[in-house]
């Protein structure tokens, strides 16, 4: 509890903070400089958190790599050999980046020359703030090859005022990423998961504040983590092929961590590997610091790139497959796709990327593996351009495993209503799984959320979890699923969840809106007989309409003592 209320004061505050130096800079803009700046906090961070180990090392007798008492000139030479760092994942920074160097030198007039190490000694001429700034990343990136290619290095060009990025380096040197801490009680919170936390409540807020372009990036936390809590990827290849800022991939790291102690999960191996493609350069650069922010390795095929035309994993097989790809994207055909493997259940229309992006999904899953997919609701029910036949052959093919209706107001970016599509390539007995042969699990969880502002919806905890658990129930041997302090059995509910068979799909013509199957609610019988609560309810309306008649003649008479008339 603490850490959570222990970051939402520290979210608050740094957006606040860093939104009030934005001016009339465009959030899109402002972004980038923000970010950036989170990436140089968190890697300078991480590096002088090791080099206080080594230091402690050295001037430890009990340690091998103890150097003796007199050894203070060979501590700093030892302090500046980057396989100290590279050996436990820790990205080496040259001085010239290290935020002792940004926070001191933002406050030196232009002109002025420091001193700074990189090997040998060696002067650096300060120009301005943005250029120091894009030459500490631009160092950052060519010591470390993993981040060839990663860093946005454009300050110098963001027309953001001098004084503006000094403060931007106030703010986060004030930060305190390293509490252990908050209102007296511990926290269980490193600085890596403090930064992290802050990289991805920024993303949210910029997305939310660039409205239909932010949501190119972003997909709501509540929905990643449902699509993350149904899928369970605890060991395997994770692939999104429209990853935006890697959300998915954040999510299922975390998943990992925060369930592997969990009864449930005690005998799965956990471990991912993470494949993701992403066709705009600025996005991709941001999932990539996402990544090495959490110090997660990943392969994002080398470069920016179109996932239908120039496919960066084209042999991959992965276990879990899960994306948010732009809804009913119209501009995406290309000649060369006319007659392409991927469209095994039908050519998509040129004119709707929706099962173009599914079936490139299902030709990259492996023969055990499940997806996840995020559509707008015509995916379930169109029959243009076809559509529909490429629905029907995907679920005759008996890949559908659960369809889930999403409530509205869940994007920052559009009110197009949206479903979940999980497919799986395999149905049958399997690892505690019973054969789901021939049936689909619909779940309608419209009704589900609560507003948390005037105009977005979230889930709470509890909605996720009912809906997960409720899937796994259905696929589990005996369809019950042992949690922590009970055992949930799944049963069919009115109004939220139904288990289908294929016969009665092609009865409904394919089409797989979830309201169709689970029917209306049912309301809870309250023991009054109809006849007498009509009768009952009758006089009440007529009593009202009434005393609405005797106020209206008041108002009446109370305007017109006023010299007005109605």
């Amino acid at each position: 509890m603490e850490d959570q209320e222990f970051l939402e004061s520290l979210d608050k505050k740094l957006w606040t903070a860093a939104d009030k130096l934005r001016s009339n800079l465009d959030a899109a803009v402002y972004k980038h400089a923000v970010l950036g700046l989170i990436f140089l906090k968190y890697v300078s961070d991480a590096f002088e958190e090791r080099r206080k180990e080594l230091e402690a090392s050295f001037r430890n007798p009990e340690h091998e790599y103890y150097l003796g008492d007199d050894g203070q000139e060979l501590i700093k030479e030892e302090l500046e050999i980057r396989d100290y760092y590279t050996e436990k994942n820790v990205f080496w920074v040259p001085e010239l980046a290290r935020w002792k160097t940004l926070r001191d030198s933002a406050k030196l007039p232009p002109g002025t020359r420091i001193t700074v190490t990189n090997g040998k000694k060696s002067e650096y001429e300060i120009r301005s703030i943005g250029l120091l700034i894009d030459d500490a990343l631009d160092a950052v990136e060519r010591d470390n090859p993993k981040l060839k290619g990663v860093l946005n290095k454009t300050y110098a060009s963001l027309q953001i005022e001098t004084t503006k990025l000094g403060e931007l380096i106030d703010l986060f040197s004030d930060a305190n990423f390293h509490a252990k801490e908050y209102q007296g009680k511990p926290l269980n919170l490193d600085s890596k998961d403090i930064l992290g936390h802050v990289y991805e409540y920024f993303l949210g807020q910029f997305a939310q504040a660039e409205g239909k372009k932010g949501g190119q990036y972003y997909t709501p936390k509540s929905i990643v983590s449902l699509i993350v809590e149904m899928l369970e990827p605890f060991e395997g290849r994770v692939y999104d092929p429209a990853m935006g800022s890697g959300g998915f991939f954040v999510q299922s790291d975390k998943f990992i961590k925060e369930h592997k102690d969990k009864q449930r999960y005690k005998n799965k191996r956990k471990g991912i590997s993470i494949y993701g493609q992403e066709s705009n350069p600025t996005t991709w650069r941001l999932a990539a610091m996402n990544m090495a922010i959490r110090g997660i390795d990943f392969n994002f095929g080398g470069e920016p790139a179109n996932s239908f035309t120039n496919d960066k994993h084209p042999d991959l097989r992965a276990d879990y497959v899960m994306t948010n790809p732009p809804f009913n994207m119209n501009e995406w055909w290309d000649a060369k796709l006319e007659g392409d493997p991927r469209w095994r259940y039908g050519t998509p229309p040129q004119g709707n990327a929706n099962f173009a992006w599914m079936q490139h999904m299902i030709y990259h899953l492996a023969p055990n593996g499940s997806m996840g997919l995020l559509l707008a609701n015509g995916s379930m029910s169109s029959n243009t351009n076809n559509e529909g036949e490429i629905r029907k052959n995907i679920i005759e093919n008996d890949l559908v495993e659960c369809m889930v209706a999403l409530p509205g107001q869940l994007f920052t970016n559009t009110q197009i209503p949206a479903c979940i599509w999980f497919l799986t390539k395999n149905k049958k007995t399997r690892n505690g799984l019973r054969d789901r042969g021939g049936e689909v699990l619909f779940i309608d969880a419209r009704n589900l959320g609560h507003m948390k502002d005037r105009v977005l919806r979230d889930f709470t905890k509890e909605d996720l979890r009912r809906i997960a658990d409720t899937f796994h129930a259905w696929k589990a041997e005996g369809q019950t699923i042992k949690l922590d302090d009970k055992e949930l059995k799944y049963e069919d509910q009115s109004g939220f969840c139904k288990s289908v068979t294929l016969e009665e799909i092609r009865n409904h013509d394919y089409v797989l809106t979830p309201g169709r199957y689970v029917g209306a609610a049912e309301v809870e019988d309250d023991g009054e007989p109809f006849a007498e609560k009509m009768e009952r309810l009758t006089i009440q309306l007529k009593a009202q309409f009434e005393e609405s008649n005797e106020l209206e003649v008041e108002i009446r008479k109370n305007l017109a003592g006023l010299g007005y008339e109605l």
